[in-house]
């Protein structure tokens, strides 16, 4: 296109730069041990021992103990819902095969069907725990979890009944993350396996990964309609956060990365009359447009292409 004179340049200039544009967005989070999970009870009998609130619990350690007689934490994904006795088959089974290896028994295979070298298994885990000798591990006697648990809430009483369906305490993990909550219009940013900058209290950054990402309703207050939110786990890199008990920071989320590419100011586009956006070249006394295209905008700047345009031409912007 033809240039114009220097009667008419444009009232400000900016300069092309070539450099890395990130779309990014701060959101506030919560450092803590993320959302809980709750043990319910199956069991028939007394409460008669209960762990205090922060023990950590691991593999083959009790929960909680009716009538003497433990509920034992194992690790594993698929929650127990029924006995487990000879014949039985599925991942439940596989799990806690994989959970007695673990803890030092052997005589069978681990797999996914219960055998009666499982029971035999079963039967020295029970004697050594004081229970019945029966090789059946009823429904209730043992948890699974994904690892080893935090007692976040201890929520029954020693002495008291214990009755099926009854909420015993709720668990965390223990390793630190933040909790971030974003509006559902953000879940783009919320990528499983995206990786984050987490400020901590007094300014100092680590380095953090996604690790969970869920929708969840968050209740309205008053007359207020529950909000639709996305909410993110974050897993952090480095020590700095294992000291710190619960603390609000600021979470940074890239969702998009544009390495070494042209760019302008946004003010500096210009709408052409042929449709499209350009921007105005000044060189010397006299402009000239460029149409381009527009790629990625963050921080009040826009990724352009277009021929001829390089790093360091001047181009026109408005007031």
């Amino acid at each position: 296109p033809a240039g114009r004179p220097a009667a008419a340049l444009p009232p400000a200039t900016a300069t092309i730069a070539e450099e890395t544009l990130r779309d990014t967005r701060e959101a506030d989070g919560e450092l803590g041990f993320g959302p809980a999970a709750s043990v319910t009870n199956r069991m028939r009998g007394t409460v008669t021992w209960l762990p205090g609130g922060d023990d950590v619990i691991t593999r083959g350690e009790p929960l909680y103990k009716v009538d003497d007689d433990p509920v034992v934490l194992m690790y594993g994904s698929t929650p127990a819902y029924r006995d487990l006795a000879v014949g039985a088959e599925g991942r439940d089974v596989a799990s806690l095969e994989r959970n007695l290896s673990k803890l030092g028994y052997d005589g069978f295979t681990v797999d996914d069907t219960y055998t009666w070298a499982t029971a035999r298994a079963v039967m020295a885990w029970q004697e050594d725990r004081g229970l019945p000798e029966t090789g059946v591990v009823e429904l209730g006697r043992v948890v699974f979890a994904d690892g080893r648990v935090r007692v976040d809430t201890v929520d029954a009483e020693a002495g008291r009944p214990a009755a099926p369906g009854q909420k015993v305490l709720g668990y965390t993990g223990t390793a630190k993350v933040v909790t971030v909550q974003l509006d559902s219009e953000d879940r783009r940013l919320a990528k499983e396996g995206a990786k984050v900058t987490v400020t901590l209290p007094g300014g100092q950054e680590v380095r953090g990964k996604i690790t969970e990402v869920a929708t969840v309703i968050v209740p309205g207050q008053g007359n207020e309609e529950p909000q639709t939110k996305v909410e993110a786990l974050v897993s952090l890199t480095g020590e700095k956060a294992a000291d710190l008990d619960q603390a609000a920071v600021d979470v940074r989320f890239t969702a998009e990365e544009r390495e070494n590419v042209l760019t302008v100011p946004v003010a500096a586009l210009v709408a052409l009359r042929e449709g499209g956006f350009g921007v105005e070249v000044v060189e010397g006394g006299a402009t000239r447009y460029v149409p381009v295209e527009t790629g990625l905008f963050s921080g009040g700047r826009v990724e352009i292409t277009g021929d001829g345009l390089t790093e360091g031409m001047t181009v026109g912007m408005a007031k």
